[in-house]
């Protein structure tokens, strides 16, 4: 099987504390893979590593055996690693097709992003994309009209548009309603095999509903690996994070 992403030993110190220490994870094409752990465990620190965002100070990352390792985040996001942050950035005077447009778009010039002569390949990847994404009925909405949920689903539709070979989603379900997190439940599983996906997230209904392989992370460090079974029979995982009832009872 090939893998995808390859973390091997990272690490970041920020004024003597390191919040990423050692970690190494091997994520294979077309995998699901969540990140679990309280506050401060160093997830979202992690995705700021393997995304650019932040410069590590020891171990590397390799996409696809290239290693990126401190590359800036723009010629990550061009060799294929895409990122959905917790809070959503979108175009909110464009609208939901207007922003897909955009999104999808590899020519810089102006001409190319206001939607003129814009080939049918790509009009059609865009339509597929507000199919998946349930936002088909908004397309020609503005995007600041949109529900919270909705700006959720445009902001992974406009990563999605650009076919990313990783994609990197941190807390897609924050704000949402249970109907919202179901439904990002949906487009999410719908992404499995076409691309390689890693998923911080505290909302256990949510992971149980997508997880295949879960790595959870206590104090800056891998503390345990494998499927929801595994993870819920872990004792060092319960005392670390799930408490005594494990995700089962975290998701009523």
């Amino acid at each position: 099987m090939t893998v995808a992403l390859t973390i091997d030993g990272i690490g970041v110190s920020f004024v003597g504390v390191k919040a990423v220490d050692g970690v190494s994870m091997l994520v294979n094409q077309g995998e699901l893979r969540v990140l679990l752990g309280a506050n401060g465990a160093g997830k979202t620190t992690l995705m700021d590593l393997i995304s650019g965002k932040t410069r590590s100070t020891e171990g590397r990352v390799y996409l696809f055996e290239r290693d990126i390792t401190n590359w800036s985040p723009h010629r990550i996001a061009r060799a294929g690693v895409g990122r959905k942050f917790q809070i959503p950035s979108v175009f909110r005077d464009f609208t939901v097709r207007g922003n897909l447009d955009v999104a999808s778009c590899a020519d810089p010039r102006v001409r190319a992003n206001l939607g003129i002569g814009i080939p049918r390949a790509r009009r059609a990847r865009i339509d597929e994309v507000l199919e998946l994404t349930g936002l088909a009925d908004v397309a020609e909405t503005q995007a600041a009209n949109l529900s919270h949920g909705q700006t959720q689903w445009l902001e992974l539709g406009m990563l999605i548009v650009q076919d990313p070979k990783v994609l990197l989603l941190d807390e897609p379900t924050a704000g949402m309603t249970q109907a919202e997190t179901h439904k990002t439940a949906e487009i999410i599983k719908g992404l499995r095999g076409q691309h390689t996906i890693l998923v911080v997230e505290h909302d256990m209904a949510f992971v149980r509903e997508i997880a295949e392989q879960i790595t959870v992370m206590h104090l800056g460090k891998v503390l345990a690996e494998g499927d929801i079974a595994s993870i819920e029979g872990n004792e060092a995982v319960r005392r670390a994070y799930l408490g005594s009832h494990g995700i089962a009872a975290e998701a009523v």
